[in-house]
């Protein structure tokens, strides 16, 4: 049945043994170059006893123009257009013109043909086969880099898959964003992507785990954060190094460098966490040492109601949010002062559960307490996953 459908084929159209082959893919084993010459052997062979003239191999396809003879020459392409890029794995892309597809097409239509695999994919095989003997790289589902090729026109497009690095840092001192502001000449983001865009050769793209305002220092064992680098020409690097130049600053430190899969770097972003703080009250009227232990009491374990700050109502929806103070403990300091160390659900604004943001934020301290109270300074200690 194969043999005297691939002489129908062949006696209407003149096929290289690649293109012979391919119409037959999903039968047998072996390559499709193997396959047609194979296919292409018995029928001569036929053919012969029957007195008939061989269908040899034409000198130019007509289906793809013996475009699988290109591919030594498209290798050492690729090898240029990757010149200077650090990858370990591949995987090879192509686009051939929509004519070549329909001709192919035609051909399966013509004969009634259903195991046939399409030119592009077997292209996209054989080449990277071709480059994975030539380099010693090996091929991937989630590649370093992906070769794009356009075969008949000899142009190659060379994607360089982004590198994920999950961390954590700390913001020693106040007066810094943690993402580039109007009026601020640096930030956590810049201090940070500065050595790991100097270091990968690529873009570098700071995302942290919820954010501290300008004013407010990360401490303790820091905020979790990932950095996404595009297009890095350097995949080998000594995060050891990264760290030591960002640290050098003494503003920021960073530590716990490692590479993440882009899932990881998903779920650190949107994983859920508790925050612990230690919050300077400042209470003008006056506050004893019992009214501040007394706060801290009522404040653990309770469910705080808090519409949108007034503050960041034009950044964020409004609507209310219910978060949760799992503990609260006091400091006095002294009549106008006392601290509070609390531990809370994320989303929670801590300046706002102290103020009560003109009774957006209910209950507050200053509710607690009976007496107008502001956040005079504020620490981030901790951030704990839940």
């Amino acid at each position: 049945m194969i043999v005297e459908r691939a002489e129908e084929v062949l006696e209407a159209h003149k096929l290289c043994d690649h293109c012979l082959g391919r119409l037959f893919s999903q039968l047998g084993k072996g390559t499709n170059e193997e396959r047609g010459k194979a296919i292409r052997f018995v029928l001569n062979m036929e053919r012969s006893s029957k007195g008939l003239p061989p269908l040899h191999e034409p000198e130019e396809c007509e289906l793809c123009g013996n475009i699988f003879n290109k591919i030594p020459n498209i290798v050492e392409r690729m090898l240029e257009a990757s010149e200077g890029v650090e990858f370990e794995t591949f995987l090879v892309g192509s686009r051939f013109p929509k004519e070549v597809r329909e001709r192919e097409r035609a051909i399966w239509t013509q004969f009634g043909i259903d195991t046939a695999e399409p030119i592009n994919r077997e292209f996209n095989r054989e080449l990277g086969k071709a480059f994975g003997r030539k380099t010693g790289k090996e091929t991937s589902r989630s590649p370093d880099v992906v070769f794009i090729v356009e075969p008949y026109s000899d142009k190659i497009e060379l994607q360089i898959n982004p590198l994920y690095v999950y961390g954590r840092y700390r913001k020693l001192v106040r007066g810094i964003p943690q993402t580039p502001l109007p009026g601020f000449k640096e930030s956590v983001a810049s201090i940070i992507c500065g050595p790991f865009s100097r270091a990968f050769g690529g873009k570098c793209v700071f995302k942290g785990a919820g954010r501290e305002d300008v004013d407010v220092r990360m401490l303790g064992n820091g905020r979790p954060f990932i950095v996404e680098l595009k297009g890095p020409r350097r995949r080998k690097v000594d995060l050891e190094e990264v760290v030591r130049e960002v640290n050098a600053g003494g503003k920021v430190e960073i530590f716990g460098l490692r590479f993440v899969s882009p899932k990881e770097a998903e779920e650190v972003l949107t994983g859920n966490h508790r925050k612990e703080y230690l919050v300077l009250v400042f209470v003008d009227e006056g506050v004893t040492p019992e009214e501040a232990e007394e706060v801290a009491k009522k404040l653990t374990g309770m469910e705080i109601h808090q519409r949108t700050p007034w503050r960041v109502r034009k950044v964020r929806s409004d609507k209310v949010r219910v978060r949760k103070v799992y503990r609260a403990e006091a400091r006095w300091i002294d009549e106008k002062h006392f601290e509070l160390r609390l531990l809370t659900e994320g989303g929670l604004y801590i300046k706002e559960l102290v103020s009560g943001d003109r009774g957006r934020t209910k209950p507050s301290v200053s509710e607690l307490l009976g007496k107008r109270a502001w956040c005079e300074r504020l620490d981030v200690l901790n951030v704990l996953s839940d």
